[in-house]
């Protein structure tokens, strides 16, 4: 972001523009600013020579040669990157995982080692463990070994949001079997009763249809 990209952040908090607003007339997703915005100080205290000083100092700390800024192309990759970020936390992911699942995405052919997932997002090798070990679990990556490098390699494909929504589905199944059993347990003539099976019943039909929809639309061409 440019030094004259944050002295229009500024003007537009001063004139209580959302940041919504301050997005469209700088052309930058929206969680761009408020990031933006939050890291310097918040609405009532952003300066923009301030902030401006604070990304030299972090680009100087191990930021790549080439930032965002340095290329049109680079900008666009940041910002989609960015954007696709806050939507899976948005979406309930954790951040390290949502960082984790975006740089799967958006590498070349959705193939990378720990290793290399470590030096491109600049966290340890403990987070990215932590991280696939989760998302795995998901069913948004899976695991393949390379037998000759005696390595993990973890992968996105086209399959990963099949196997996602299909384990959700049934564990959404699995919670709905338990709150049906114990409303009849405890008597569909108590109020508790009935609320517990009316929900699993509701949690049923959901997971149910869910499955059959993933089985539907699994090979939906692009």
């Amino acid at each position: 972001m440019t030094r004259q990209d944050r002295q229009r952040i500024a003007t537009g908090l001063a004139e209580g523009r959302s940041y919504a607003e301050i997005a469209r007339r700088l052309d930058r997703p929206t969680s761009t600013i408020s990031r933006e915005v939050g890291r310097n100080g918040g609405p009532n205290d952003y300066r923009p020579e301030r902030a401006h000083q604070a990304a030299a100092r972090r680009a100087r700390r191990g930021t790549p040669a080439r930032s965002p800024e340095a290329d049109p192309r680079d900008r666009k990759v940041f910002e989609v990157e960015e954007g696709a970020v806050e939507m899976a936390i948005g979406m309930g992911l954790p951040k390290m995982m949502a960082r984790v699942l975006i740089g799967l995405w958006l590498s070349e052919d959705g193939r990378l080692t720990a290793a290399e997932l470590s030096r491109g997002l600049k966290v340890s090798p403990a987070s990215i463990s932590m991280a696939v070990g989760y998302l795995t679990q998901q069913g948004l990556i899976r695991r393949e070994r390379d037998p000759q490098r005696r390595r993990d390699i973890y992968v996105v494909d086209d399959d990963a949001w099949y196997h996602s929504t299909v384990i959700s589905s049934r564990q959404t199944l699995a919670a709905a079997e338990t709150a049906k059993a114990a409303g009849e347990t405890l008597g569909l003539d108590t109020p508790v009763g009935r609320r517990l099976a009316r929900g699993g019943a509701f949690l049923e039909r959901i997971s149910l249809d869910g499955l059959a929809s993933a089985e539907r639309w699994r090979d939906l061409p692009p």
